[in-house]
Order: structure tokens, then sequence, then C-alpha cells
């Protein structure tokens, strides 16, 4: 983590700070005035409903060595202690973040996209671990607070940092972008997530291609290649230097699925190389080849990426397979949902053996498109052969109507515990359970119903 004097800190970034204290270090950053740790710089923020400049003098008792302080702020000021006086804290905070990872200097690489972004960051630092000391985003550390965060818990000798870049709106992505300077850029797929705010599938691939803002000027984009509007914009900025990765033959790296069972895929690269990931779903394979093209290009040779693969373990919520107390399969793929992830969810799920049930929650931050994009998911499962279709939440009601009529049994649930009830009454050992849904449905409670019945 950052272990720097406030001397240095000043050379970094535009402030004030009382010359008694230049030579004070600082060691690591908080935000958190209830949980400061000895030695750190506090970070107050106004929020909308609380001032965090009140916690200050507080922090600076309890051991922080320093605090930020807003200089048009409406608190007095601790009386006591170092404290640096700062234009916005928020912009102070990533300033400091920008000048470390220079400092630091790591190769950066910085991924985005509507789904798969966590998946992809988790076999990222998997391919690489194995070479080279890597870091990655923790949680959803992705937002113009936490980035700045995770760059500042880099380790001096850290020689790859993988940083997960989220957004809700425009212009987000790039300023973290243009923080973290990234050798490489990824955007692993253009879904319908925040078409609230972004307004169209248009909206959302422009705000992610907002990632190439900071690319350095030898950087490196990887990007969905199966994806037009994605190409489109790629063709608009020709300078960058490219590579699309997708099924279709048309693209720099094509993958294929060659087998696939329980336990994982197997795919093949441009018809050469070989590997298997001990991950569900076709779509993962995408996710690993970024992994692989940057491993490569990074030196990691062939045999060393499929050794780590091998040892691939994601985080959770993520098509993580459990088994029922009576042998049935549930996959619990409730960490979120779009309707492009559903739809690859079904894919899923429709090559394994056994009955194959979806239990499915409303997708959320869809917009006026709600309905119709629940809708299409559940047409989606024509000639599919899912026998039970389950599903819970307001939204999702579209999706169970629509998906009646191509599987023997749909249900709409109105209570998640009515839904755990009926399934745990039918489930049958040979039953393979796919649960998705978005954060906010908290859908894998009723994975952990399943499981501990």
């Amino acid at each position: 983590m950052i272990q720097i004097s406030l001397r240095q800190l000043a050379q970094w970034i535009t402030c004030d700070i009382d010359s008694r204290y230049l030579d004070v270090v600082i060691q690591g950053v908080t935000i958190d005035s209830r949980h400061v740790e000895s030695g750190q710089l506090f970070v107050p923020f106004k929020g909308e409903h609380v001032d965090g400049h009140r916690f200050s003098a507080q922090a600076l008792e309890d051991g922080a060595a320093a605090t930020f302080f807003q200089t048009n702020s409406d608190i007095m000021p601790p009386t006591e202690g170092p404290v640096i006086y700062v234009e916005d804290t928020l912009q102070a905070l990533q300033q400091l973040a920008a000048a470390y990872m220079r400092e630091v200097a790591p190769v950066v690489i910085a991924v985005t996209g509507s789904n798969g972004k966590t998946t992809t960051k988790d076999m990222l630092e998997n391919t690489l671990a194995a070479d080279f000391k890597v870091q990655k985003t923790q949680g959803n550390y992705n937002n113009e607070i936490g980035m700045p965060l995770t760059i500042l818990a880099l380790e001096p000798d850290t020689q790859v940092s993988i940083l997960e870049m989220g957004m809700s709106g425009f212009g987000e992505i790039e300023l973290l972008s243009k923080i973290a300077q990234p050798n490489f850029a990824i955007i692993t797929n253009i879904g319908e997530s925040h078409m609230q705010d972004l307004g169209s599938r248009a909206g959302i691939a422009k705000a992610k291609f907002e990632v190439i803002a900071g690319l350095k000027e030898q950087g490196h984009l990887l990007y969905d290649g199966d994806e037009p509007l994605l190409t489109e914009l790629v063709e608009e900025n020709a300078s960058v230097h490219a590579t699309s990765i997708g099924t279709a033959s048309t693209n720099d790296v094509c993958c294929e699925v060659i087998a696939h069972d329980e336990t994982g895929i197997t795919f093949v690269l441009n018809n050469k190389e070989t590997y298997r990931i001990p991950v569900l779903g076709a779509h993962n394979m995408k996710n690993a080849t970024y992994a692989i093209a940057v491993a490569r290009e990074l030196g990691v040779d062939p045999e060393t990426i499929q050794q780590q693969l091998q040892q691939l373990e994601l985080t959770g919520m993520r098509m993580q397979k459990f088994t029922a107390q009576n042998g049935a399969v549930v996959i619990n793929d409730a960490y979120n949902a779009s309707p492009t992830s559903m739809k690859a969810a079904i894919d899923t799920i429709a090559q394994m053996t056994g009955r194959k049930i979806l239990v499915f929650g409303d997708v959320l931050e869809l917009g006026p498109q709600s309905a119709a994009l629940h809708a299409e998911v559940g047409r989606y499962l024509r000639d599919k052969e899912i026998e039970v279709l389950f599903t819970f939440g307001d939204a999702s009601k579209a999706l169970c109507e629509a998906g009646a009529l191509y599987v023997d049994r749909a249900t709409h649930f109105a209570s998640k515990a009515e839904l755990t009830e009926v399934l745990s009454a039918m489930l049958k050992s040979d039953d393979i359970v796919l649960v998705k849904g978005s954060r906010g449905m908290k859908l894998e409670e009723v994975v952990d119903a399943l499981i501990t019945i």
C-alpha cells in the first residue's frame, strides 16, 4: 500500500499543508472513520446526508496520520494534527491514485463490459500469477472512489494491476481510464445493463468504449468482436491497436468449444491451441480467451497458462456448482444478470443432461424496455428443451409468460419463499437447477435453501 511522506504527497497533488507536518508519513488510505488504522490518511466526503468532514478530528485522534479537508467545507477543521487542505477531496484522492500508479508502474489491465468483468478479472489473475506479482480489484471497488482506493492499496513491488471499471453513465469510464493509464483494455461484451441511464445498447457501447481514453500510447484493446456496435467504434478509432475476440471466424482470435460436460469446457483458439477451464458456460470461453491473449502477450507460455487455468477458482455466485441433499445439481449464478447473460445461462443448462429447471429473477435497470427485454429472454427458450421455468419479481412475469410456450411447466411467484417451497418439494436427484437474477433480487437465498434442505 502507499507509504509516503506528506512532503512527497505535496509534490504529487495540489494541496496546502502546514510545513511542520511535511515529514509525517502516511501508510494506507481509508474513507471510513469508524475503521481508521494507525498511520492512514483519512479522506472525508460531503455526502447527501452526512458530511464526512465532521469526523476528521476524531480520525486523527484514533490514529490517522493525516486527513484531507475540503477548503470550502462548512465544518470547522481540526485544530491539531496534519490537515491537508484540498479543493475537492474526491479529485484529490483520484490525483493521488494516478500519481501512485505512476510511481509503482505496473502493467495495468483495465476490464470493463456489461457482463463477465469479474470472471475475466479472476481469469487474468489466475493465468498471470505464476509469472508475476498480481493485484486485482477486490469486490465491487470499480467506481470513481473504489478504483483509486484499489490503486492506493497496491504493494510497491506489484508487477500487474488488474482493474475492473464499472459505470452507470457517460464519462465515468473515461475518468477511470485516465487515472489508471492502462497498458491493456478489455471490453468483455455489450449487454443491456444501464439501459435506463444510457438509452440504448449503442449508448452502452459508447460508454464502455471510453476505456480507451487513458490507454497508453503503445496500449492494446481487446474486445468482443461478435458485437457489431464495438466493431463500428473500433473502425472509427483506427489508430487504436485492437484485437477482436469471439466465435465468428472473422475475429482475430476465434474461439470454439470442442467439448463440454458438467465439470467444464474445452475449446480451441484459431484451430490451433486447445485449453480447458473447470467452469460451466460457453460464454466463459470468451472471458478465458481475453486472459489467454494478455498472458501470451506478456510472455507466459501456453503450458503455464493451461496449468493455471485448470486451477481456476472464480469469485462466488458465478456459475458455482453445488449438490443438493438429494443429489440434484444446483448452479448459483445469482450475482447479477442481464438479458444477454440470461440467454448464455439458458445455453449452458440446455447442454446438460437431466431435467432442467431455470429459476430466474428480475433484471433491473432496463428502463422502459424492461418488459420487452424480459419477454425476449422467455422466447429464447424455444427449442432449448428446458422442462421447468420458475420466475420471481415484477418484471420477470413477462419472461414467464413468453417462455411458457416452450417449457413443460412455467410458474411466476410473487414470493421467494413460496418459490423455494414449491421447488424443494418437486426436486429430484437427477435435476439440474440454474438460479440467476440481478443482485438486488438476492436469489442466492433460493440456492442456500436447496443445498441445506
